[in-house]
């Protein structure tokens, strides 16, 4: 039951995220779609939702089950991602999304994997400087700041974030094996970014 409400809790946030990349695929001006797009962990933070990007950054600060449900968080962020494509889908906006996530897809597909494992661990720097802002940032302007600072430069940049690549992908209906396996290169590239931060500032302490 627990596993269950976490895959849950996981599948909301990868709606959430997947609403940010339907508002970035809808608006042709990139800032104002990297802008808004900051609505998916806007959501996920506000709300509490399992977002695999933000929960891998606090792995080592929690037990075994902690690190057991990251999976589970994953799969429910594919599940969110992909339904909400789905239905998207369905809509007189459908056709108009897929194109352009065919496009985006196309470059993040055509692309080498150190190169997305790197662009990865980029995006996730900024994910755990947006995440702990908000966390604990003392001014409570201060935390929403850290989120639209720290989604909107990971977008303006291009740098990979696995649950919103998830929902490109299925916008796309661009799954296969080695989508699935770069998909994955990415996932690793986030872990590590997610993780560096917090493990160099403990290092880091008198």
């Amino acid at each position: 039951m627990k596993h269950l409400r976490t895959f849950v809790s996981g599948m909301l946030a990868g709606i959430s995220i997947a609403l940010g990349g339907t508002v970035f695929l809808s608006l042709e001006n990139k800032v104002l779609g990297a802008l808004f797009f900051t609505v998916g962990l806007f959501a996920v933070c506000t709300f509490g939702f399992h977002l695999y990007t933000g929960k891998v950054c606090y792995v080592f600060d929690n037990g075994r089950d902690y690190a057991i449900a990251l999976p589970v968080i994953w799969l429910g962020n594919l599940a969110g991602s992909w339904l909400t494509a789905a239905v998207e889908s369905v809509t007189r906006f459908g056709p108009a999304l897929a194109e352009r996530a065919q496009t985006v897809s196309a470059a993040k597909l055509g692309d080498s994997p150190l190169s997305l494992f790197v662009l990865a661990v980029m995006c996730d720097l900024l994910i755990y400087v947006a995440v702990e802002g908000y966390r604990n940032n003392p001014h409570e302007l201060g935390k929403y700041l850290s989120i639209f600072f720290g989604v909107t430069v990971f977008i303006l940049c291009g740098f990979e974030h696995c649950v919103a690549n998830m929902y490109y992908f299925s916008m796309a209906n661009a799954w296969s094996l080695r989508t699935l396996g770069l998909l994955l290169v990415m996932t690793a590239g986030n872990s590590v970014g997610g993780m560096l931060i917090p493990l160099l500032r403990k290092a880091a302490k008198p």
